[in-house]
């Protein structure tokens, strides 16, 4: 049963400095109003008119994990502009890519589906579902590097997926395996797929855990986690938008960006959250429009 709560231990937000906490609220801010620039000149008809993924409502996963873990090798999916940014990408490459410009990450090749950046070894997505998890395995095992293999609860039920889980549990290889369950394969709920999890099922022997997108809470386990690769962590979250595109059916079940911002309150954080934010809004809207004048 899918809970915005599940598996939360009371207080986790405190373990953690000032400092931590910020920095990863700062990423967070940062992935969220770049898709709200996204969508808007999306909606605009200002950007080329391929398929298009946005990250709004999963910022907590990224932004918790590229908190906690320094300069991992990134094997992302088709959405992955919330990896991008919260481990290091430039902003204003990112904007580029999704125009089509040549100054793109992927000197406007990829789109909005294949985030490539060398520069803080992020793996460009080739598009076929779930095909990020094999690919990442092997380079884990060639170069013996932490590596973070990102998928969805869709591709998670790919067989060749299963089967790359289970041959890197069998040679240890350092994965870290980040299931983002939105629980929606495009529109179909995951009860109605299958009668299975990532975490008590296909584990393979590895270290699991099953919880929601809390940023604490995932800090937490990834902090243990990685000190024991290989491992799976599936993350109960919320995309708000549609699979692909800009459109929104109804209200999510929850909103992790509100709840993290309440939580900051509570923690006596909130004038600096608010800083943050406003800091990140005034800095993007800026870029955006100096690129959208460039354009034209």
């Amino acid at each position: 049963m899918r809970s915005r709560d599940q598996g939360l231990i009371p207080n986790i937000s405190k373990e953690f400095p000032r400092e931590k906490t910020l920095d990863m609220f700062r990423r967070m801010c940062l992935i969220r109003y770049f898709e709200f620039n996204v969508k808007s000149t999306y909606d605009q008809g200002l950007m080329p008119k391929s398929p298009i993924y946005l990250s709004m409502g999963q910022e907590a996963i990224s932004a918790a994990l590229a908190t906690t873990i320094n300069k991992p090798a990134l094997f992302g999916q088709h959405r992955s502009h919330d990896i991008y940014l919260a481990f290091g990408g430039n902003p204003e490459k990112l904007i580029d890519e999704l125009l089509g410009w040549p100054t793109g990450c992927a000197e406007g090749m990829g789109g909005s589906a294949s985030i490539h950046c060398p520069e803080i070894k992020m793996f460009g997505h080739d598009g076929l579902m779930g095909t990020q998890v094999p690919i990442a395995v092997g380079y884990a095992l060639a170069t013996n590097k932490m590596t973070i293999a990102f998928m969805g609860d869709a591709s998670a039920e790919e067989g060749y997926v299963l089967g790359s889980i289970g041959y890197a549990a069998t040679k240890k290889a350092p994965v870290l395996f980040v299931v983002c369950d939105n629980n929606l394969s495009i529109l179909t709920k995951t009860s109605v797929r299958r009668s299975w999890t990532m975490a008590d099922h296909a584990n393979f022997g590895m270290p699991s855990v099953e919880i929601a997108d809390d940023p604490w809470l995932i800090m937490h386990h990834v902090n243990k986690l990685k000190l024991s690769l290989p491992a799976i962590i599936n993350i109960h979250t919320c995309r708000e938008l549609w699979h692909a595109g800009t459109g929104r059916d109804g209200d999510s079940e929850w909103n992790r960006f509100e709840l993290t911002t309440n939580e900051l309150v509570k923690l006596e954080l909130g004038t600096e959250a608010d800083r943050i934010m406003r800091h990140t809004i005034d800095y993007l809207d800026k870029l955006w429009n100096e690129k959208l004048k460039e354009q034209k």
